[in-house]
């Protein structure tokens, strides 16, 4: 299990560095000032973070739990 979560990793982070070198370039060819800069920042971090969560929800223990909250839901209903 924790193979699967290195390899993901990996992956996570192979895309978030791509993401950030296009973004450099972007801003290279375009400085627009600091305002920029930081919305890049925020949209590398939140590229980094969204992809390690669906990571996180793909694992097997965290969708078993979330389908017994939806099946105990329906089941109180």
């Amino acid at each position: 299990m924790k193979k699967i979560y290195i390899r993901a990793y990996a992956r996570v982070q192979q895309q978030v560095d791509k993401l950030s070198e296009r973004i450099t370039q972007h801003l290279k060819t375009q400085d627009k000032g600091a305002i920029t800069a930081e919305y890049a920042i925020v949209l590398v971090a939140a590229a980094g973070f969204a992809a390690l969560l669906a990571v996180i929800l793909k694992s097997d223990a965290v969708r078993e739990a979330l389908a017994n909250l939806v099946k105990n839901a329906l089941d109180t209903a």
